[in-house]
């Protein structure tokens, strides 16, 4: 292990971590099957910039199958007091059978709402479900999916949010903002999750 030291006199540490999941909130991807039974999977590589958002997936999984074919999904944003819910799906695979890299730590499990205790909701503008549980829940569309990584073993799904859900708890009163104080996303750190508290200020550009 090297240091690096730059003229400032701080130093830090060449190191090579096995992933760089360096703060990502959790999302519960909800999908239809091709029997139309819902599909629910965790993922942690998911940005928004306006209403697109870009999901971060395996190529093999389920979830991918399922958004190529039907072109649809509910991304739900779970906040930190639905951890063990999420952890619940985590070693969980929708796939039968189970991929060959997976089969060491993962299982088949076709129903996975009752197996992480979430409720399904009916959407408005989307066939897949709502997580009832989640405080945020945008209904998506698939504008793309592109292969990325140096093997082309993932893929980034390009959506584009046609409805927003939140629970009134987390919303300003009489507006369209989600309350920052009200609203405790649940975070991947480095392969933990962390709840996402504290204010500590605001941009020039907020709007309340």
């Amino acid at each position: 292990m090297e240091t690096t030291a730059p003229a400032s006199g701080r130093t830090h540490l060449r190191i090579e971590p096995s992933i760089l999941y360096f703060g990502t909130p959790v999302v519960l991807l909800s999908t239809l099957n091709e029997d139309r039974s819902p599909n629910l999977a965790p993922m942690s590589s998911a940005w928004a910039l306006g209403y697109t958002l870009l999901l971060g997936l395996g190529r093999g999984g389920k979830t991918v199958e399922n958004l190529r074919r039907e072109g649809e999904c509910v991304v739900n944003l779970p906040d930190a007091t639905l951890w063990r819910h999420v952890e619940r799906l985590a070693p969980l695979t929708g796939r039968d059978p189970v991929p060959e890299a997976k089969a060491h730590q993962f299982r088949f499990e076709p129903r996975k709402f009752e197996a992480a205790a979430l409720t399904p909701d009916p959407s408005e503008l989307v066939a897949a479900p709502r997580v009832r549980e989640c405080p945020l829940q945008l209904e998506a569309t698939v504008s793309a999916v592109r292969p990325i990584g140096p093997d082309g073993g993932s893929v980034a799904v390009e959506v584009e949010v046609v409805r927003v859900h939140a629970a009134p708890e987390v919303v300003v009163e009489g507006t369209n903002h989600v309350d920052p104080a009200a609203w405790t996303p649940l975070l991947y750190v480095f392969r933990h999750y962390v709840a996402a508290r504290d204010p500590l200020g605001k941009t020039f550009r907020a709007e309340i």
